[in-house]
């Protein structure tokens, strides 16, 4: 059965679906007495199908819900609601150990710290009489506190022992791992005694352990075969193999504490789970004795004996050797990791879309923008061997900087332009033009590519400059809007970049790694990730989640080689720009931005003087906050798992979560509210299409479609004070206008504001509807402007300067913005008839807020109280770098 957002089931409200399988369907929901966030599994009605059976299942749950162990997730309650059997578990935030299976397997510390907390929650529930019963990755949960195991003892009440029969079928059907991994992978984590339908303790959930912790260690499983009776054939009769196999620096005492667990005969096993706990426990904390790799430790007598005089023989050709050729002895290669932090009066600008780092091919310098105390962001250069770093003068608001080939030359852009400059300094060339870039690449020939806009295709230009020729095409049928972030590999001819949308969950399904070539307009699909990817030392480097990876890469068949390898965890990723923040040289150097994409953000009011008096609890991947007319609620985005909207209560402390396209893999965001505030309207990225709907500002009732989609993107900005006009940014290949939509008709738009060159955006309604503000770089650079609406009429510039996200005080009498090195801004301003006046400009307070395409402050209807959205830590972010990272390869 599948369950809608809103359903309630006793106090507990549906809020989306988490996952599916044989055990239920598990939802996210609110219970509205407490007022807290749970998770709802709902089980199958085959389970549950006599009343004998719920009787007992109710039995068995409130039992585990009496459980209260740190690494078990808690059962809260059981309920029953018109034939549907559910359980409320607590919320957990993280990852399944499956899923990060898939990345390959965890360092050995890791293995034995989670090792300890399973075995410590499995003694804890033995104790008291519970058996899991169906122990395997899929049922641990990796959070910020530690492993969780979920869905304990229920399988004790509810799933009947396998039996000959339930073998013989799994003969007749054969069927592949990969065809059945829900069916096979149970069985590949289950004791011999519960394949054979016998009697289970807690010594079978200790064979099942020993499997998962097998697994963690080698990556692999420790029972295989194509079909469920080879997997159980295997269980019963086979020995997995040596974990020396594949990872030979592991200690003898962990090899034989996970064989113990292995066991055939339970009488052989570790008899509780807290034997198996503190052996692990001592692992973790043994000396060198622990530490002792695991080899064959049985010997003969004789064999002992002959292998004593052959390592005597070995051990003096050994020493010959050494005093003949000492000096071609190999040194081990040294990883080294270190920080680089910004120079002193300054912060790295490492997210958003004025930021970006990029190591030199050669790996001696890197390039970093970063902004001074008096609020200029420049683009830096250090030499890695130095602590000072120069400031290249004339690279005023510079952003994703790259390097020419011999690594003397830097490529940025700024002012809608793509330039370049001189590594050591000196004038900087424009080039060409590029009004929204994301990313460029250079090859030895003297070839650029770049991406000129946020949905425009990949462009080639000369280093010389020149005009700009497009290299690769968008496939809208498929949901491709965005060709990004292009990486050339070795030979210079062949290149890497990102193809798809721009929206929605970590790992977009829309999105790739695509090949292209110079000398031909096919390309082909390499990899599925959600952002760029860069070729170094024989690897593509690119991010699962929040996990950097290498994946070794043929050059001349331009195939990948292998599997995946984690190399850095957690490597930070913007996921609006889909920028991974990463970045390699050619010879073994690796930097990169620390930490998880977007948790750090929090929502804050600020006064006047930017004293901070409330915030919206919690720190959260937010964005795009918007006041309600009457001050009392706020909107904004959250991109944790997708990209949906919400609204905040400030009397009630209450979150609300309004759309529920996240679920279905949409992206909802973007909101602005009517002006009696009953209604919300918001961007929606469907298929890779942007359209327009409204709904009540209460959740209720269902959505309505404003515009129809379209394949190039438009972000919604304000509603009009008489309700009658939206008002958007459309772009455009190449450029972004200024729209209005009105409500009522045939709602067709009509532009304010556009041109085929410059950029216009972030359009904002006076309150009395007669005047529209709204930012173009027209001049260059981003600046703040007012035109009368819906015109004809003139033009005044507000900002002194660099300006953006320009927001209304409501009496029409102060224009606030935001000025391009972080301060809040007040212009006075007046009307009268056709003419505006612009009085005194000054700033407020300095911010530092994460800077989004439409907007990351508002500001209150009486000018008093702002908005932002504030990224913590940013002050004191340092970049990290790995010297000879890929050495590590080999140890993986």
């Amino acid at each position: 059965m599948s369950l809608a957002s809103g359903t309630r089931l006793g106090p507990y409200e549906i809020v989306a679906p988490l996952g599916a399988g044989g055990m239920g369907e598990v939802y996210r929901a609110r219970d509205t007495r407490l007022d807290r966030t749970v998770a709802i599994k709902v089980l199958p009605q085959h389970l549950a199908h006599t009343p004998e059976a719920r009787q007992r299942f109710e039995r068995e749950a409130r039992a585990v819900s009496a459980l209260s162990h740190p690494h078990i997730c808690t059962l809260h309650d059981v309920g029953s609601q018109d034939g549907v059997d559910y359980l409320i578990m607590e919320y957990l935030e993280g990852e399944t150990l499956s899923a990060r299976l898939e990345k390959g397997s965890l360092p050995l510390d890791v293995v034995v710290l989670y090792g300890v907390e399973l075995a410590d929650a499995l003694d804890k529930a033995h104790r008291q009489g519970i058996v899991h019963r169906d122990l395997k990755p899929g049922n641990i949960m990796l959070t910020k506190s530690g492993a969780k195991l979920l869905d304990f003892g229920l399988a004790k009440a509810v799933v009947p022992p396998i039996t000959g029969a339930t073998l013989t079928a799994a003969v007749t059907r054969t069927m592949p791992v990969t065809q059945q991994d829900t069916i096979v992978g149970t069985f590949q984590y289950m004791s011999p005694e519960q394949i054979e339908g016998k009697e289970l303790d807690g010594r079978s959930d200790i064979f099942s352990l020993g499997t998962v912790l097998y697994e963690m260690l080698t990556g692999r499983r420790a029972f295989e075969g194509k079909t469920q009776l080879s997997v159980a054939s295997a269980i019963l009769e086979k020995e997995p193999a040596p974990i020396g196999s594949s990872k030979p620096m592991t200690p003898a005492t962990l090899d034989h504490a996970i064989r113990r667990c292995l066991a055939k005969d339970p009488e052989q096993r570790w008899q509780t789970a807290r034997d198996l706990a503190l052996e692990l426990k001592w692992i973790g904390e043994s000396g060198s004795q622990g530490g002792v790799p695991a080899p064959a430790i049985v010997r003969t007598k004789t064999r002992e004996q002959l292998a004593w005089l052959v390592a005597l023989v070995c051990a003096l050709a050994a020493a010959t050797f050494a005093v003949l050729h000492w000096k071609r002895a190999p040194e081990k290669v040294r990883i080294v990791r270190s920080y680089v932090k910004p120079m002193p009066d300054s912060s790295f600008l490492l997210s958003g879309q004025i930021s970006g780092f990029a190591l030199s091919p050669d790996g001696l310098r890197l390039a970093y923008v970063a902004q001074t105390a008096d609020g200029k962001k420049l683009l830096w250069v250090r030499p890695v061997d130095s602590l000072q770093a120069q400031a290249l003068a004339g690279t005023e608001e510079a952003t994703y900087p790259f390097w020419s080939p011999d690594s003397r030359t830097i490529g940025f852009f700024a002012a809608g332009k793509l330039k370049k400059i001189d590594a050591s300094g000196g004038p900087p060339l424009a080039l060409c033009e590029a009004p929204n870039a994301r990313g460029g690449t250079w090859n030895q020939e003297g070839v650029i590519l770049f991406a000129p806009n946020i949905n425009a295709p990949i462009l080639r230009v000369s280093a010389s400059g020149g005009a700009a020729v497009q290299v690769t095409s968008m496939d809208s049928a498929e949901g491709e809007i965005t060709n990004r972030w292009p990486q050339f590999l070795p030979d210079g001819r062949h290149y890497l970049y990102l193809a798809g949308s721009f929206f929605g969950f970590k790992e977009n399904p829309s999105n790739n790694i695509v090949i292209g070539s110079l000398d031909s307009k096919e390309n082909r699909q390499l990899l599925h990730v959600h952002g760029g990817a860069m070729y170094a030392s024989g690897h593509i480097l690119f991010m699962r989640q929040n996990t950097l990876m290498a994946q070794s890469f043929d050059t001349k068949r331009l195939e990948l080689v292998g599997d995946p390898v984690p190399i850095a965890d957690p490597v930070q990723q913007d996921e609006l720009t889909l920028h991974s923040d990463f970045s390699a040289s050619q010879n073994g150097l690796l930097a990169y931005l620390e930490g998880n994409s977007g948790s750090g953000r929090e929502l804050i009011l600020v006064d006047r003087t930017g004293k901070k008096v409330e915030s919206v609890p919690g720190q959260d991947a937010y964005s795009l906050p918007r006041f309600s007319p009457d001050g009392k609620k706020v909107l904004f985005t959250l991109s944790s798992s997708g990209f949906d909207i919400w609204s905040y209560d400030f009397a009630h402390g209450a979150k609300t979560r309004l759309t529920f396209g996240a679920a279905a893999g949409l992206a909802n965001l973007f909101p602005t509210w009517s002006p009696d505030g009953r209604r919300i309207s918001y961007t929606s990225v469907r298929g890779g299409k942007f359209s327009f709907y409204q709904k009540p500002a209460d959740g209720s009732g269902n959505e309505e479609l404003l515009l129809e989609a379209t394949t190039h993107v438009k972000y919604v900005n304000d509603w009009s004070p008489d309700g009658k006009f939206l008002v958007y940014q459309d772009y455009q290949q190449g450029s972004a206008g200024v729209l209005i939509l009105p409500l009522a008709g045939e709602r067709k738009p009509f532009a304010i504001q556009q041109s085929p060159v410059f950029t216009m955006v972030r359009a904002s309604f006076s309150p009395d509807g007669k005047w529209l503000a709204y930012c173009s770089n027209e001049s260059g650079s981003f600046k703040v402007y007012v035109v009368p609406f819906p015109g004809p009429g003139g033009k005044w510039q507000v900002s002194t300067a660099e300006g953006d996200e320009p927001r209304w005080r409501h009496d029409g009498k102060e224009l606030f913005y935001l000025s391009l090195d972080n301060k809040m801004m007040a212009a006075e301003v007046n009307s009268n008839g056709s003419s505006f006046v612009i009085g005194a400009v000054k700033p407020l307070f300095e911010s530092r807020p994460y800077r989004t395409l439409v907007g990351s402050y508002d500001v209150s209807a009486d000018g008093q109280r702002f908005i932002l959205v504030y990224e913590r830590g940013q002050l004191n972010a340092a970049i990290t770098l790995v010297e000879n990272w890929d050495a590590e390869l080999g140890e993986k």
